[in-house]
């Protein structure tokens, strides 16, 4: 089970930065500055490993709640007993083990931000008691008449589509209407892979204790295999490869590669000419991927910009950095 809790801004430090420059990254940070000083709750979907627990870290720190507790909380960790009364306190003599009074995450999190991740594995009984709350301000430990008032800020996250949960009878309506407030929807990494160059820098940095980030370079082969890759399990997985390669590559400052997963570098490309860097691979590929993009839409720049994820203005600012013709 996931329980980590934040008290204020000693706790929040770079790893929990949001990293990225795609319009879908923007639209993202876009929301967050609009929710960040509300009350209101938040849903943020996506596939796993896309960052959900990390927007909902960047709501919290950005909102008038950083100074309280965040307290992070993995739905499907646990079983429903245990998991209810870690949720919602006990008092003493309610069930065998219970020998004294104990107070649940949900009063822990009060005046703070409680962040529910993986909430459509939350089975109906409990369900019902996060709808009491959300409703009344109020929860009830385990064994306990009286009801206490908690004043606590949700956001709620899922890989699941909870609205065919609904329609199967298992989450509640009136749950996912109060929780879905605002929806915070992302994209999965395949679908923004203008941002991978960056977040591998991230990675290189974050991981890296001896090497210095701007030393590492990453071949022109072994981008191209990176940027084409469909990273099923998003950014989580991309932190990894590049994890593994610092691992059984630290004397070297080049990424080629056959030093990639053979499930990424299927057809054993490997690394057999000089490579022009990180930055200019990177270019040549841009280059590269637009051409290839403005030829398949007939150079209609609108559609072309609509399908790879880029506004006009941006694709015409390519167009130009690359001198790219366009036919008349």
């Amino acid at each position: 089970m996931n329980l980590i809790s934040k008290d204020g801004n000693n706790c929040f430090d770079a790893q929990w930065r949001l990293i990225g420059n795609s319009e879908s990254s923007k639209d993202v940070l876009g929301l967050i500055s609009k929710v960040k000083s509300t009350t209101a709750p938040v849903f943020i979907c996506g596939e796993s490993g896309t960052g959900k627990e990390l927007v909902a870290r960047n709501i919290y720190q950005a909102g008038q709640r950083k100074n309280a507790a965040f307290i992070a909380i993995n739905c499907g960790a646990m079983p429903e007993n245990l998991l209810e009364s870690e949720l919602f306190g006990y008092t003493k003599g309610a069930f065998t083990g219970a020998v004294k009074d104990k107070p649940g995450l949900t009063e822990a999190a009060s005046g703070g931000t409680l962040f529910l991740d993986e909430i459509g594995d939350l089975s109906l009984s409990l369900q019902a008691k996060f709808l009491r709350l959300l409703q009344e301000g109020e929860i009830r430990r385990i064994g306990e008449n009286r009801t206490r008032s908690i004043d606590v800020r949700f956001i709620s996250a899922t890989n699941k589509n909870i609205e065919e949960e609904v329609l199967k009878g298992n989450f509640r309506e009136d749950l996912y209407y109060r929780l879905k407030i605002v929806t915070i929807e992302i994209s999965p990494l395949r679908e923004r892979n203008t941002d991978i160059p960056l977040l591998i820098k991230h990675f290189i940095k974050k991981h890296s204790r001896e090497i210095s980030s701007d030393k590492i370079e990453v071949g022109s082969n072994a981008l191209e295999l990176l940027l084409n890759y469909p990273w099923p399990g998003n950014i989580r997985e991309l932190e990894n490869e590049i994890r593994r390669w610092l691992v059984l590559n630290s004397d070297s400052c080049l990424i080629k590669a056959e030093d990639l997963s053979s499930r990424i570098n299927k057809r054993k490309l490997s690394y057999n000419k000089p490579d022009n860097g990180f930055f200019q691979a990177k270019a040549e590929f841009e280059k590269r991927f637009l051409n290839q993009a403005l030829v398949k839409f007939d150079y209609n720049r609108t559609r072309t910009a609509e399908e790879i994820g880029l506004s006009r203005q941006g694709l015409f600012k390519l167009i130009k950095k690359h001198r790219i013709e366009m036919p008349e």
